[in-house]
């Protein structure tokens, strides 16, 4: 919670694959908060109300998993929607402002996009969430120690580029210093 909390606040795209993680893990540990506990919140090492926020976090997340039917698969609709918003905000910097620098990243990363979402056989992904499925298997790799080739890094600077701008966009309108 005070990690995802963290994140959604600097840096939203950060924080989505962050909240995919936080998803495997939940289910890794099959949902069984004595474990959540153990694993996760010890490792907080907060006190007293601190600590039973977090909890709560926890548990809420386990009943959303479960009231949502994503269990063994998914993610959750807080995090989903904020892809939409990030997916519509892609839209309009390429079609409707034709923001040029948002532009060259986006086209740097097209043809990657295009590839990486016939290998990901989601044929409803769009292409932000496609970046965001590139950049979480990479994570995973990279946690699974395995060699990753130099077109997958090549691929996935430009997908981690693009979301950098479109982050970037993101945050200067949740502030208030730009609209679109």
């Amino acid at each position: 919670m005070l990690v995802a909390r963290e994140r959604r606040k600097k840096n939203v795209s950060e924080y989505v694959l962050y909240m995919w993680q936080v998803e495997d893990t939940l289910r890794a540990l099959n949902f069984n908060m004595d474990l959540v506990e153990e694993k996760i919140i010890a490792q907080f090492k907060q006190k007293g109300s601190k600590n039973e926020e977090i909890r709560d976090w926890y548990a809420n997340l386990i009943l959303s998993m479960h009231e949502e039917g994503i269990k063994t698969k998914g993610h959750l609709k807080i995090v989903t929607a904020v892809i939409d918003e990030l997916y519509e905000l892609h839209k309009r910097l390429i079609f409707e402002l034709k923001d040029p620098v948002y532009f060259s990243l986006y086209e740097a990363a097209r043809e990657s996009i295009i590839h990486f979402k016939q290998k990901l056989q989601k044929p409803d992904a769009n292409e932000v969430e496609v970046c965001f499925y590139g950049l979480y298997g990479l994570l995973l790799l990279r946690l699974k120690n395995k060699e990753i080739g130099k077109q997958t890094k090549d691929a996935m600077q430009t997908f981690s580029a693009m979301l950098s701008g479109l982050t970037k966009h993101f945050h200067m309108i949740e502030q208030g210093k730009a609209e679109f």
